[in-house]
């Protein structure tokens, strides 16, 4: 049976959250790109670059366990509420140092490290929140309709962050940033639970624990988490490290905005097929279609050309809507509620851990070898990890519950 992805939005909760995400992800979409070209305008080393965005990496992922036993102790709706409003202030301390002049990479990795620690904390809290704000028979398009409107907010971001850079400068976009992230914190402060959010915990080693249990009990949980941390490892070294590279030596900095825009479309429109369609085993598509994560890279490497690269872009942000959705489902589906958020956090920590390794051996390996050779292997390392996790009986034969009570 198809729902409708009118059907969530009469339940007041989840329409404050996606709320809140809309303006978070629009404000995230701004915050890479403009900061990006400030280190560009800054130093023009593309190493900075991967230090600058590899230093928030670093941070998610020391701090993402006590994220997820925070999440599943404490009202997450409130935890959403103080991250946001520390990513305000740090964006906005960033634009400042920008705008006024005062702007160093050493102050640049300091607020790269204070949002990560912000995006930690703040992760698993989201990700497990929708579950309480929905019944279990609208999951499916709860979550479709959350990354539609998400990707709504990316689209925008990254379509007037890369006009705004081009503009009036990095600084400017950066500050409008800041105020998105209020917007998203008093989205948060809208949502009013009548069950419980706090779970009972015990000692927070023994709650990690049972939490990795929960984790490694799953063999199709535990094989795509390994598959992502290569795949998003070398997304982020080759997209969001070598494209503002390249594009800033062939297309222009604008192109490049609305490249990732490009992506976020194609994540629009998936969220829109996802929500209509979701085959009987998601998960088994949702990870084949990672293979489409390599064109962007092969295209930035050898041929450059903007609407080739578009079309590109597109496709794959077609491809990771599907994941992402049949991801988030098969988990809420199957992992109790009261372990969901220290689930996630491991998801979040695996998945995320090379993330840094990515971003800060990207400008080195293209300054070595050539920034085509670089993409090239980026492209095939994303190819082989979604071959071997295509490999795994449970990832392939996971079925979703709903078929499977309706067959």
């Amino acid at each position: 049976m198809v729902t409708s992805l009118r059907e969530p939005l009469r339940h007041h909760n989840f329409r404050w959250l996606i709320g809140g995400r809309t303006f978070g992800e629009f404000g995230n979409a701004v915050a890479p790109l403009a900061l990006a070209f400030a280190v560009i305008d800054l130093t023009g080393s593309a190493v900075d670059i991967g230090i600058v965005v590899g230093a928030r990496s670093v941070a998610s992922v020391l701090l993402l366990l006590f994220g997820g036993v925070l999440a599943d102790r404490l009202p997450r709706s409130v935890i959403l509420q103080g991250t946001e409003v520390a990513a305000t202030l740090t964006q906005a301390t960033i634009a400042a140092s920008v705008l006024c002049g005062f702007a160093s990479i050493p102050l640049l990795v300091a607020l790269s490290v204070v949002n990560g620690a912000v995006a930690a904390i703040s992760a698993p809290a989201s990700a497990s929140l929708t579950p309480l704000t929905v019944p279990i028979e609208l999951l499916a398009p709860a979550n479709a309709l959350g990354r539609l409107l998400s990707n709504s907010g990316r689209i925008a971001g990254a379509g007037i962050g890369g006009l705004l850079v081009t503009a009036v400068g990095p600084g400017w976009a950066l500050g409008g940033n800041a105020l998105l992230f209020l917007g998203s914190a008093l989205s948060y402060r809208r949502i009013r639970l009548n069950r419980r959010e706090r779970i009972p915990g015990s000692r927070p080693l023994s709650e990690l624990a049972e939490g990795w249990r929960e984790f490694r009990s799953r063999t199709w949980v535990w094989v795509v988490v390994v598959q992502f941390m290569v795949v998003n490892a070398v997304i982020a070294g080759g997209i969001a490290v070598l494209g503002p590279v390249v594009a800033d030596s062939t297309f222009g900095r604008s192109g490049w905005g609305f490249a990732l825009a490009a992506q976020t479309i194609g994540s629009l429109v998936g969220g829109i097929l996802v929500a209509r369609w979701q085959p009987r085993r998601a998960l088994f598509v949702g990870v084949a279609v990672i293979l489409f994560e390599a064109p962007p890279l092969i295209l930035l490497g050898q041929a450059p050309w903007l609407p080739l690269l578009l079309a590109a872009m597109f496709v794959s942000g077609l491809a990771i809507e599907q994941f992402v959705v049949a991801w988030d489902v098969s988990l809420q589906e199957n992992v109790p509620e009261e372990k969901l958020a220290r689930v996630y956090s491991y998801d979040m920590l695996g998945s995320f851990i090379a993330l840094p390794l990515g971003q800060m051996a990207a400008g080195p390996a293209a300054q070595h070898f050539g920034v085509g050779t670089t993409l090239l292997a980026c492209a095939a390392l994303v190819v082989a990890a979604t071959c071997l996790a295509l490999c795994s009986g449970q990832v392939r034969g996971l079925v979703r519950k709903t078929h499977a009570a309706h067959p």
